[in-house]
């Protein structure tokens, strides 16, 4: 989402400049900014933490997968921290560096919650499905949505742009809260999983809880700025309709 492009239009088709408008979009920044912290803050933590079992996060991933019978799906390494992602179109449970090799707490958490999202492609889990088929119309929206407001607002016969710009970005909004049941889903079947398999000890559980959670406020976030967001372009359009009326 780029904030920082309609940051001027907002000042001057907002509602009083530096008013409600524009700080909603400075509470979802900072919102998204903590949550982010918070659950690097975790992770490291945790990732000192290594589990008595002593496997790594491919390990764990690979286990997991054989025991719900999921045998289509590769484990694979990518770059970076915190990067760690399912990809149904490829079939891949993609573990960052500091989680692929690592026997720790957090990396273990981390594997084993982007196998729930494997389990839920693999059952066809409704909230998946739905966030799949939202995907094209939220990226689309996301991207171009308020470009559209603006035009409607500045070419009087294009007016009907500014409500179709408004439902463009409001699917990118719909998409991050289809998305929370997703991650919540994911994380409870990780948690579940966990000490069914012997892979944590139920000491360990906790900072896995604690691992899990912190991600999750970090969707939770995000669904708040986005629905910030869009209030202010509903703002942005009625303010923008009233000085053209």
């Amino acid at each position: 989402m780029q904030y920082g492009d309609y940051f001027n239009y907002g000042y001057r088709y907002g509602n009083g400049g530096f008013g409600a408008s524009y700080i909603l979009i400075i509470i979802g920044a900072l919102l998204c900014l903590i949550t982010s912290g918070l659950v690097k803050s975790t992770f490291n933590k945790y990732a000192k933490v290594m589990a008595e079992s002593g496997m790594t996060g491919r390990e764990v991933a690979e286990a997991i997968l054989k025991k719900e019978g999921i045998y289509d799906v590769r484990v694979e390494r990518v770059a970076g921290s915190l990067t760690d992602h399912f990809n149904p179109k490829t079939k891949t449970v993609n573990l960052s560096e500091t989680v692929y090799d690592s026997t720790s707490v957090a990396a273990i958490s981390v594997a084993a919650h982007e196998c729930g999202h494997a389990m839920q492609h693999n059952e066809e889990y409704l909230p998946l499905r739905a966030r799949s088929a939202i995907l094209p119309a939220a990226n689309f929206g996301s991207k171009y949505g308020l470009w559209i407001v603006i035009l409607g607002l500045f070419i009087s016969f294009f007016r009907p742009l500014v409500f179709i710009g408004v439902v463009l970005f409001a699917f990118g909004v719909l998409f991050q809260l289809v998305t929370l049941p997703v991650e919540f889903d994911a994380s409870a079947r990780a948690l579940s999983v966990l000490p069914d398999m012997g892979i944590l000890a139920e000491p360990e559980m906790y900072g896995a809880k604690k691992v899990l959670k912190s991600a999750a406020m970090t969707y939770v976030a995000s669904a708040a700025a986005s629905i910030l967001s869009l209030i202010r372009i509903i703002l942005i359009a009625r303010g923008g309709r009233g000085r053209r009326d």
